[in-house]
């Protein structure tokens, strides 16, 4: 065998090492990424299955509020409407003097100059005590009021129960 024989043999045995090397190595690398990628895919899963389940639960939560707000907002609907209801009522009646307003008059006080009878009327339940009817625009004005103040009431426990519901405390 010649020098050259020997050196092509030598460069030879060397690169089937080398293939062979690469090719063992090529599977032991192969393995341990199809492993992680097994336990990637796994991992994912579970993050999902987890993100998924907060989603959820989420979702009703936020079902469950809004079941909550719109029974809130049908109760406050319901009230102002039945406190409306009976403003208008009471402004009628007022209207047709069905209803006449009075206020007491202290009785106590002289500097007043104001002369009116103690006696009642024959429809009053009046005992004994000192009142002046009231014009009728007079009553209808204190009765809007009155009805601006009651819907500011229904307003405010309103938004109380809305807040209520959204952080969970009772005022």
């Amino acid at each position: 065998m010649t020098l050259g024989q020997v050196l092509a043999a030598v460069l030879l045995a060397m690169t089937i090492s080398a293939a062979g090397t690469w090719q063992v190595q090529d599977w032991r690398m192969g393995k341990q990424l199809a492993e992680q990628g097994a336990q990637f895919q796994t991992d994912l899963g579970l993050i999902t299955a987890a993100a998924a389940k907060q989603v959820s639960d989420e979702q009703g939560k936020r079902q469950a509020l809004e079941m909550t707000l719109t029974t809130s907002d049908q109760q406050h609907f319901r009230e102002l409407s039945d406190e409306q209801r009976n403003q208008a009522r009471l402004r009628d009646r007022l209207a047709t003097a069905d209803l006449r307003l009075s206020v007491l008059l202290d009785a106590t006080d002289s500097a007043s100059g104001c002369n009116v009878s103690a006696s009642t009327s024959t429809g009053g339940v009046v005992h004994a005590a000192r009142r002046a009817q009231l014009d009728t625009a007079h009553a209808q004005r204190i009765i809007g009021i009155t009805a601006d103040g009651d819907q500011g009431l229904i307003a405010l426990r309103a938004c109380q129960s809305y807040i209520n519901s959204i952080i969970g405390r009772k005022w």
